[in-house]
């Protein structure tokens, strides 16, 4: 008979989920970045608890595999973290850590306004409030920049223009 419309389990334990990717490229971390990594390391060995806690409950173990892949990752990262002091940054030129203002404008000079970005580790690399990855396309082209300098940010819709009007490191 065919195992395929049985419910109960045939024994078998569950097939472990293929690990996150880790990218191959240096781990730098903010402070804040590497407080982030290590609560989720907490969190996570606090849910993984919870989980073993309960048993053969099926539902628990499936998260418990989520949980266990998650928590692989997170361990590796904490252990691979470079902390990058702020304080060594140039303080007048972009680098890691940075919280750039820019002036942007497109290629044929519409000026589209200021915005900030910070650079910052992959691991806190938030698109929607500003952090972009020290790794991006963004971070690459305003890297080693300075005040009043103008740099293009190649981008697939179209070339823009970001011209440095302000460079902080927050030294927390």
């Amino acid at each position: 008979m065919s195992r395929a419309f049985v419910k109960e389990p045939d024994g078998a334990a569950p097939e472990a989920l293929p690990p996150r990717r880790i990218s191959k490229a240096p781990n730098y971390v903010t402070r804040s970045g590497l407080e982030a990594l290590e609560a989720d390391f907490e969190r996570l060995m606090a849910r993984r608890a919870e989980l073993l806690a309960r048993g053969e409950d099926q539902v628990a173990s499936e998260e418990l595999r989520h949980v266990d892949r998650d928590l692989a990752y997170v361990k590796a990262r904490v252990g691979s973290a470079v902390f990058v002091d702020p304080a060594d940054q140039p303080a007048d030129e972009v680098a890691f850590g940075a919280a750039v203002t820019v002036r942007e404008a497109s290629a044929s000079g519409v000026v589209a306004g200021s915005r900030t970005y910070t650079i910052v580790g992959e691991d806190e690399a938030d698109a929607v409030s500003g952090k972009a990855s020290y790794a991006s396309p963004l971070a690459k082209a305003l890297l080693g920049a300075k005040l009043g300098q103008t740099v293009t940010w190649r981008r697939p819709i179209g070339d823009l223009n970001l011209t440095v009007e302000g460079i902080e490191y927050c030294q927390a």
